[in-house]
């Protein structure tokens, strides 16, 4: 199977269809094209479908990719932030998940098969129940007899929780072509990408999500989680950046990752009104919001390159009592103590960022461990779809 789908230039869109495989079950139809003899009566209508079938789940003991292991936890959380665009029960209510529930979730099923809204609601259950292939299959059920954005999306999004970005990508591609205004479409489509390693196509589908509603902030915060050397300095960021900063001017991360934007392409050393623009973007995030740790944690290796170690120790130690988590203010305090001389401060920090670097280390693992992974097969196709489909 190949490591990615083929691309068609500029744009963050696979190519549909483009990945050739066989499968021992023909279908009565061909992804774009009406189906062929009598349809299925019990089959949804679905054309132009993702081009894969879930085969089964096994553990992500060995995920691979293309990444070190800092790199896959952000990976993993950005995954997690895609996930959390999920909308509410349109109803409002708070469903039940438990045995009961999916029982009687299927008794109504057995009346009505073709309601997307069961099979949706029976997604949910099996999901919380930890059913994850019988969750993705519902999903995929609810979708093919009602593709709208919202079921779509779902679909999707199991997929990229369970570690299957190249088929949740599929599905959400069908979803940016069917519904072409929906921000998170593309979003999800940037994550998927980035998970493979592909930074210029997550850039341009997170540059094309943020051109869609230039004031809404969520598609900025993602390119702003994103961030990495090759990304900063990629064309178009720090545009991105600025522009989240100047339409959303009272947005703490806002001011914070423009800053940062500023900071990674200066190098680490920006010239004097560089450094003093992102001292004043850092100091106005952190009056927006005082707890906003990142924000103190940056200020603090500004004044470090500057070799003002008073302040950056007063920064480092309020970014560690607003955000305990965060391990690098740890290890940043540990080295700016060691430098003013305070070598028994130095080792403690040092010692808490070891212990909370292993604390979130073994977290990651063992929710790697809950997180069934899923196998999938690609569907078959007549040569003639497929020379239909490179063209």
């Amino acid at each position: 199977m190949s490591a990615a789908p083929p691309l068609l230039q500029g744009q963050c869109q696979p190519v549909v269809g483009a990945s050739e495989a066989r499968s021992p079950e023909p279908r009565n139809t061909a992804p774009g094209r009406p189906p062929t003899g009598k349809p299925d009566a019990g089959s949804p209508q679905f054309y132009d479908e993702p081009n894969f079938t879930v085969a089964g789940v096994t553990d992500t003991t060995n995920l691979g990719g293309h990444s070190s292991a800092v790199v896959q936890r952000n990976t993993e959380a950005l995954t997690k932030e895609a996930i959390s665009l999920k909308q509410e029960s349109p109803t409002g209510s708070q469903p039940s998940f438990d045995a009961t529930a999916e029982k009687s979730l299927r008794e109504s099923l057995e009346h009505d098969p073709r309601n997307a809204a069961l099979h949706h609601s029976l997604a949910d259950t099996e999901e919380k129940l930890g059913n994850a292939l019988e969750a993705v299959r519902e999903y995929q059920r609810a979708a093919e007899l009602d593709p709208s954005e919202p079921n779509l999306f779902d679909w999707g999004a199991e997929l990229l929780l369970h570690h299957a970005p190249k088929p949740a990508m599929e599905v959400f591609a069908k979803g940016n072509r069917m519904f072409p205004h929906s921000a998170r479409m593309l979003i999800a489509l940037g994550v998927g990408w980035q998970a493979q390693g592909a930074n210029d196509r997550a850039l341009r589908c997170l540059f094309d999500a943020s051109d869609l509603n230039p004031r809404d902030p969520t598609p900025y915060v993602f390119l702003g989680k994103m961030q990495n050397t090759e990304i900063v300095h990629a064309a178009g960021f720090a545009e991105k950046m600025e522009r989240f900063a100047r339409w959303q001017p009272e947005n703490a991360l806002a001011n914070y990752y423009y800053a940062t934007t500023l900071w990674e392409r200066a190098n680490d050393s920006a010239d004097a009104p560089t450094a003093a623009q992102i001292e004043s973007l850092l100091q106005k995030a952190v009056r927006l919001d005082p707890k906003l740790g990142i924000a103190y944690l940056q200020l603090g290796i500004l004044y470090a390159a500057r070799r003002d170690f008073p302040n950056a120790i007063a920064v480092y130690q309020r970014a560690s009592e607003v955000s305990p988590e965060l391990e690098e203010a740890h290890y940043r305090l540990a080295d700016a103590y060691r430098r003013v001389g305070e070598k028994t401060k130095a080792e403690h920090e040092l010692q808490l960022y070891k212990e909370l670097t292993k604390k979130k280390s073994e977290e990651a693992e063992r929710e790697r461990h809950e997180i069934q992974q899923f196998v999938f097969a690609l569907r078959d196709q007549s040569p003639a779809t497929q020379s239909h489909q490179h063209q």
